[in-house]
């Protein structure tokens, strides 16, 4: 099989408290490296609102997962989201060429340097 670049959000309930959030997310990315996924990063966005009411709550932890595996990996987590009753959403997409060299960038801080350095050549002249 092909190895590809995926990315997954998910959602976890916020009645969860720090820890037991932590040891959420450890769960998945334990999941991905017992199945020989690469995990790339994990990305924690935090407490956020939900646009409408799931399970009758309206926010969410928001945390996401780059990774690079076989497709199988994609059925293994989500199955391992269904059975967990503390997600409440996740989504998988795969990532093309074009969206990895974008996360690359993104991950390592060179998003909007060319126009901070512009910003500050202009307040300079």
């Amino acid at each position: 099989m092909e190895v590809r670049n995926y990315e997954t959000v998910f959602i976890v309930t916020p009645v969860l408290n720090e820890s037991q959030v932590q040891e959420t997310v450890e769960k998945f990315t334990q999941v991905l490296k017992e199945n020989s996924a690469a995990l790339l990063s994990t990305e924690a966005w935090g407490l956020r609102k939900l646009a409408y009411p799931i399970q009758k709550k309206s926010t969410g932890y928001y945390f996401c997962l780059s990774y690079t595996g076989e497709g199988n990996i994609v059925d293994v987590l989500e199955l391992a989201f269904r059975r967990d009753e503390r997600i409440i959403r996740f989504l998988t997409t795969v990532l093309d060429k074009h969206a990895v060299e974008y996360n690359n960038r993104r991950r390592n801080g060179e998003m909007n340097q060319q126009k901070a350095a512009k910003e500050t050549e202009a307040v300079a002249q």
